[in-house]
């Protein structure tokens, strides 16, 4: 069983992997064995979270910086050059990078359209087509590779709050998975996407500043804590994943059945 699960040996890459969901993840995959990259639009930010997580895990991977803006194309192809100077293939690429915007339908603003769905939906594409390589030549060692891409609960079910482009993007992130999954198995690429709900985040500050308020929305009463996010990572990115392809895992407590 801790084989089936186990990631040593595999290089991964986490994007937004500097605070909150990405965090989660690459802390979860160092935990199992990874070698991890994680890439932040901030370079302080992102430097800084590498450093806690080698030093936390100082038997894993260990975890790299390599920051980059992946909302951009230039962005997009400044951070596979990083990578590919320092590694050969990829096995596992986690698509998580995103943001969101809120105003009121007659006020909501082109820039809140184009930011959001640039990087929640088009990065997503664009960088795992531009990583597609080094993606084939991770399954070339006898090992399926893997893409994660995170979406949203909001991408399945309609919250209360006006974030147009947020819902459309994650929505649009769930259809995206299916078809580029078809696509890439393949290559034996495997793809895959998480809808979260309630996590402690910047993106989720209610959750993270109002937990116990969140709790009592959700059926299973609590918010979302680090291991449940990388739990799902972890299944998803190690063989015991390898047979579920082009499938929305959804990690939220049963926040869905009630919405």
């Amino acid at each position: 069983m801790s084989k089936l699960f186990s990631l040593e040996g595999r290089v991964a890459l986490v994007t937004g992997g500097s605070r909150g969901i990405g965090r989660m993840i690459a802390e979860g995959f160092l935990r199992q064995g990874a070698t991890v990259y994680i890439s932040a639009r901030k370079a302080d930010a992102c430097d800084a979270t590498a450093a806690e997580l080698s030093a936390a895990f100082p038997d894993g991977g260990p975890c790299h910086s390599l920051p980059a803006d992946v909302a951009k194309m230039d962005g997009i192809a400044a951070l596979v050059a990083a990578l590919q100077d320092r590694e050969q293939r990829l096995d596992i690429l986690v698509n998580n990078a995103g943001a969101a915007w809120g105003a009121p339908f007659d006020e909501f603003p082109e820039v809140g359209w184009d930011k959001v769905v640039d990087l929640n939906m088009k990065s997503p594409f664009f960088l795992t087509q531009a990583l597609h390589g080094m993606l084939k030549a991770g399954a070339a060692t006898g090992s399926l590779a893997k893409v994660i891409n995170i979406a949203s609960i909001d991408g399945q079910s309609v919250n209360p709050w006006e974030t147009y482009s947020y819902a459309a993007s994650k929505a649009g992130v769930i259809h995206l998975s299916k078809r580029m999954a078809l696509r890439l198995i393949e290559d034996g690429i495997v793809v895959n996407a998480i809808c979260p709900g309630a996590f402690a985040s910047e993106m989720n500050k209610d959750a993270r500043d109002n937990a116990d308020t969140v709790a009592k929305r959700v059926p299973a009463r609590r918010v979302g804590v680090p291991d449940d996010m990388a739990a799902a990572a972890i299944y998803l990115a190690s063989r015991a994943g390898d047979y579920v392809v082009g499938t929305t895992l959804t990690v939220d407590g049963g926040v869905n059945l009630v919405r």
